[in-house]
């Protein structure tokens, strides 16, 4: 029921994002929706310490309600995102979230994103702020981490 419920919501958050497009006009020089976020909720720190039963939700969490346009790894290649032709950031790439405050990224799960190419949903009330945070610690879990480069021994 859950999946019906989650491929519904893809669907119409694709339709009206194609429906938003669609009324447009070629010639129409509207000015693009801007998205804010406010200074105060960017400056936000994380004040959860992760557990790995925390984590372990959040993953749960991820897998229900991101994975399908985000993919399962963070790579921006879920069902929805691909097949809606989508370009979504690849959190596996250290660079993709480098810029975002924790705060920012907490709003924007919270809130959602809207703006004339992007319809992301809310987690809302649905999920309580420690869940978020945990959300969070677990889409930055994605980005690979940069080994050293290795150092080759000295020849004789």
């Amino acid at each position: 029921m859950r999946k019906h419920v989650i491929a519904l919501s893809a669907v119409v958050i694709l339709s009206s994002a194609a429906s938003g497009q669609q009324s447009q006009k070629p010639g129409d020089k509207t000015a693009p929706t801007q998205f804010v976020i406010p200074p105060e909720a960017a400056k936000q720190t994380n004040p959860v310490k992760p557990t790995p039963a925390s984590l372990a939700q959040a993953k749960k969490t991820y897998g229900y309600d991101c994975a399908m346009c985000h993919g399962t790894d963070g790579d921006g290649r879920g069902d929805v995102a691909v097949d809606g032709k989508l370009k979504l950031p690849d959190y596996r790439d250290p660079a993709a979230l480098k810029d975002m405050t924790d705060g920012e990224l907490f709003y924007i799960i919270q809130k959602g994103e809207k703006t004339d190419k992007i319809d992301m949903p809310s987690e809302g009330d649905r999920a309580k702020p420690d869940e978020i945070w945990n959300l969070v610690i677990y889409i930055r879990s994605f980005a690979r981490k940069e080994s050293p480069a290795k150092t080759k021994p000295d020849t004789p």
